[in-house]
C-alpha cells in the first residue's frame, strides 16, 4: 500500500544515515522534520534522499505536525512514525503496516516491551511510565496497549480524524487515548529496540523525564475528567 514515513529529528546527523539506510524501498516518501537542529541534520537527511521540513519550534509533536502538514497536499494511505536516533528497526516496518494493509487495524503500535530490546535500551522510568499509562488507558476505555513506543503506523484517514494537537512529549499518548476513545481498530506487533546513538532528549535527562511524565499524566487526567 501507499506508505510514507515521518521522522522527527533534533541533532541526529550522526544517526540519520543509519536510519534512512534501513528504510524499506517499498516506502513512497520519507519526511524528516528537522526540529531546530544545529548539527546539520537537515542537510544530512536531504543528502540521504529524504524530504526535509524545518520546524524551529522545539517539541516532538511540533515536528510531527510539521511533517504531516507537508504530506497533506498528497497524502498517503498510511503513515509510519519512527525515531531518528537508530533505536527503532526500520526494516520491521512491513510488520507494522501488514495489519492495516489487510484491513484488520487502523492504528498499529510497535511494542518494545513485547519484542526484543537490548539491555539498557529501555530505562526503568520508561518501563514503569509505559505500564502505568497503558493500564490507565485500559481502565478508561477498555483498550489494551503495552507500550507508548514511537514506532507506529496509522491510516491517514484515522490520523486526520484524531485531530492531533500536542506539540511536545504527549504526542504518542494523545494518539492512543483518542484512538481508544473513538473506537479505532487498534493492535500491537512486537518490535525490536536497541541502544540509541547519542543521549536521549527525553529519558536521558531529568528535565526530559519530568516533562514527558507531566504531559502523559496531563493527557490521561484530561480523559478521566470527561464523563
Amino acid at each position: 500500500m501507499n506508505v510514507d514515513v515521518v521522522i522527527p529529528a533534533l541533532n541526529e546527523a550522526s544517526s540519520l544515515p543509519l536510519v534512512l539506510g534501513e528504510v524499506p524501498s517499498s516506502v513512497r516518501r520519507v519526511v524528516v522534520a528537522d526540529n531546530g537542529s544545529s548539527d546539520g541534520t537537515g542537510s544530512v537527511a536531504r543528502g540521504a534522499g529524504a524530504e526535509v521540513v524545518w520546524e524551529p519550534r522545539r517539541g516532538y509533536g511540533s515536528a510531527c505536525l510539521a511533517a504531516l502538514s507537508h504530506l497533506a497536499s498528497d497524502p498517503p494511505e498510511a503513515v509510519v512514525f519512527l525515531d531518528g536516533d537508530h533505536s527503532d528497526h526500520p526494516g520491521e516496518l512491513p510488520r507494522l503496516v501488514s495489519p492495516i494493509a489487510a484491513g484488520h487495524a487502523e492504528l498499529v503500535i510497535g511494542s518494545r516491551t513485547r519484542g526484543r530490546h537490548a539491555p539498557g535500551a529501555l530505562t526503568p522510568q520508561q518501563i514503569v511510565g509505559n505500564w502505568l499509562a497503558c493500564e490507565l488507558i485500559y481502565r478508561r476505555y477498555g483498550v489494551r496497549f503495552t507500550d507508548l513506543g514511537p514506532f507506529r503506523a496509522i491510516t491517514w484517514r484515522a490520523l486526520s480524524e484524531l485531530r492531533m494537537v500536542d506539540r511536545d512529549y504527549g504526542w504518542t499518548v494523545e494518539m492512543q487515548l483518542k484512538a481508544a476513545r473513538d473506537g479505532l481498530r487498534c493492535t500491537e506487533v512486537p518490535v525490536s529496540y536497541r541502544q540509541r546513538v547519542g543521549q536521549s532528549k527525553v529519558s536521558g535527562t531529568v528535565r526530559g523525564t519530568i516533562g514527558a511524565s507531566f504531559k502523559i499524566l496531563s493527557w490521561l487526567a484530561r480523559h478521566y475528567r470527561v464523563s
